[in-house]
């Protein structure tokens, strides 16, 4: 078996979460991948909804702490919070093993630059359906809906880098089965 650190990321509205959560309840359970905890600077949130993360939660100066310790192997800061992944989240990667990471489109150079077999996974949308799902939340202004939209439709993947997109427009099961089959597709997956 290749190790494989899988790099998920997407922009906000696109169900990122909500197909992760898809693809935890749908994998065979035997499937030896390895799904990477992060470190976030913020409040851990009470829920058992479909896609709930979870996460390890630090308060900002723990959180700077630890990243001027190095007790990350990536990080960055998105939305106003820090995002870090231990080390311990990726060492399996040491053994041969298959890692999932929750990533950051604006972290991704520094990620493929890290990890030599890296698999950039990116879950999409239509700009329509980013801005409906935006606006239905209703945690940002119209302004700042837009900007997330313009911000999604700017994303390019690195050129010459295999990667997996998936559009997230119709329903999250037909997204996960997407995302399913694209990864037992993929050479080397731990089936």
């Amino acid at each position: 078996m290749n190790a494989r650190l899988v790099y998920v990321m997407g922009p906000s509205g696109a169900g990122k979460d909500s197909l992760l959560g898809w693809l935890r309840q749908n994998l065979p359970p035997s499937t030896p991948l390895h799904w990477a905890q992060r470190t976030i600077s913020r409040p851990l949130q009470q829920s058992n909804a479909l896609g709930t993360e979870q996460y390890e939660s630090v308060c900002p100066a723990t959180f700077a702490a630890l990243r001027t310790n190095r007790a990350f192997a990536m990080h960055w800061d998105a939305n106003g919070l820090g995002y870090g992944v231990r080390h311990a989240q990726v060492a399996p990667l040491a053994l041969g093993r298959w890692v999932l990471v929750n990533g950051s489109r604006a972290h991704l150079p520094q990620a493929l630059a890290t990890f030599e077999h890296l698999l950039p996974v990116h879950i999409t949308a239509s700009s329509a359906v980013l801005r409906e799902r935006l606006l239905a939340r209703g945690r940002e202004t119209l302004d700042e809906v837009e900007a997330r939209v313009r911000r999604a439709q700017a994303f390019e993947q690195p050129a010459g880098v295999a990667h997996i997109e998936i559009h997230n427009d119709s329903t999250l099961d037909a997204a996960g089965q997407q995302l399913l089959a694209a990864l037992q597709q993929t050479r080397g997956w731990p089936a």
